[in-house]
């Protein structure tokens, strides 16, 4: 398609759009690059720019890439009489009939031209397979055709189709200009696999991260704060272990163990409860570690690996389709050298007419036909590979969702063992407390002595006063 010609249906204006062609309708437009999705680059009087495929009609190559039938409706031209523009803009004239061809304007005589010299060596440029007074255009029926389809009005033209999309990273994105709106694969849960595709420019350099390694740093992150939070309780259970070993070795000072009676008793059961107390907060302590820290720390053991696979499946067809965009590139260039060639070696058959240039114009025509082929191929490869890549984002992502749904469900679980515990915990020492808080209760200074008296007294009589 780039090289050919088309003729404008409709007018566009090419300001509604970033780089966009204007033109009128009826004007004539090079096509220099057609894209599928409906809006080809075109040249009009030295401007370049984009416009709708729906707004034009294809010029068959039945002549020259820029030869039109030019009708003048003052002055007629005599029957089977047709009038072309070369690509230099200059007019020249055909008999259909006898395929003689003329610069020069045939005369009002039907069938003769005004010189009756034939340029033989000198006839305008065709597109086609000709030699020595071969048919120039034997398909006049459908090139009328086409002037009644191109001429025909339409009562209003076609909406213009969405702009072409746009790579990014060798990833195909719709045009943001026209783009319409994409409906998300998991509406109203805001998940991984609908937000994360463009890439994002890296905050600690200057190139981009992907939206899939931004997902992967937020699980490696996450693996680490739950790393950090297992080293947490460990330092919390050193503490528990250090302190029930405190608590024991200060229940065995013998500091007022000669304290007496009811208050002597309390003292005792006192120093008893911080025995009971250590043993609770070593069983704490054990706890803690058999249930909340040694499940932080194997849970996912393999989670790096995981990730690894991860990582390295998903770069692996990131890779692919760098490669697969980049042979749709080189295909394309190939394709426009090609075209170019054909348009030389068109050029070359209107100076001079030769077989050797026929046969080179069909080998041209080959290569750029072969050419085609193998930039659809290479099209329909990088397809493939961004499918595959999207499916297996789309896969992967939601795989990441469900292990980090998984991940803060097993640390709230293992966090809310830990409030449990430390309320046993607490309970544990309030029951060690309670005796001692009845003995304290039952103090009775009255009664103690009453019983140190008894147990310890040397004699009821006293003293009494001299008498003379």
């Amino acid at each position: 398609m780039s090289g050919s010609y088309c003729r404008s249906l409709y007018p566009f204006t090419g300001e509604q759009h970033q780089q966009g062609l204007s033109f009128e309708a009826g004007e004539i437009i090079k096509v220099v690059q057609a894209l599928p999705g409906g809006w080809w680059e075109g040249e009009k009087d030295g401007a370049r720019g984009w416009f709708p495929s729906s707004y034009v009609q294809v010029l068959e190559r039945t002549a020259s890439l820029s030869q039109l039938p030019v009708e003048d409706l003052r002055d007629p031209l005599p029957p089977h009489w047709r009038c072309y523009m070369s690509p230099q803009g200059r007019r020249y004239y055909v008999n259909t009939t006898s395929n003689e061809t003329t610069w020069e304007r045939p005369s009002s005589v039907p069938g003769t031209p005004k010189a009756s010299i034939r340029h033989k060596n000198s006839l305008p440029a065709v597109n086609g397979f000709h030699s020595g007074g071969s048919p120039l255009h034997q398909a006049e029926h459908s090139h009328n055709s086409l002037v009644r389809k191109i001429f025909t009005p339409s009562l209003c033209p076609p909406p213009p189709p969405p702009p072409p999309p746009t790579q990014i990273n060798c990833v195909t994105f719709p045009s943001p200009a026209c783009m319409s709106e994409q409906q998300l694969l998991k509406p109203s849960e805001w998940s991984y696999c609908d937000y994360f595709w463009a890439d994002k420019k890296d905050p600690q350099g200057n190139g981009c991260i992907t939206g899939f390694e931004i997902l992967l740093q937020k699980q490696l992150k996450g693996k680490q704060m739950q790393k950090e939070m297992a080293e947490f309780i460990r330092e919390r259970i050193k503490i528990e272990e250090d302190y029930a070993k405190n608590l024991s070795k200060l229940s065995q000072i013998s500091l007022a163990g000669q304290e007496e009676g009811t208050l002597g008793e309390a003292w005792d059961q006192l120093k008893k409860s911080l025995s009971d107390e250590a043993e609770v907060h070593l069983k704490f302590s054990s706890k803690l570690q058999s249930e909340v820290e040694k499940p932080l720390l194997s849970f996912r053991e393999n989670f790096k690996k995981d990730i690894k696979r991860f990582d390295h499946h998903i770069a692996d067809l990131r890779k692919q389709l760098v490669g697969r965009y980049a042979a749709v590139e080189k295909a394309r260039k190939a394709l426009a050298d090609r075209q170019k060639e054909l348009e030389l070696k068109t050029q070359q058959l209107e100076i001079k007419l030769s077989n050797k240039i026929e046969e080179d114009i069909k080998k041209a025509r080959r290569k750029s036909t072969q050419a085609g082929d193998d930039l659809m191929r290479c099209v329909d490869l990088y397809n493939q590979s961004q499918s595959k890549w999207f499916e297996e984002i789309v896969t992967t992502s939601l795989e990441l969702e469900r292990l980090e749904v998984e991940r803060v469900e097993m640390i709230r679980q293992h966090l809310c063992q830990y409030t449990t515990l430390r309320h046993e915990t607490d309970m544990f020492n309030q029951s060690t407390m309670e005796p001692v808080d009845q003995l304290l209760q039952c103090v009775d200074p009255a009664r103690d002595r009453e019983l140190w008296v008894q147990e310890n007294k040397t004699g009821e009589v006293r003293p009494v006063d001299v008498e003379i």
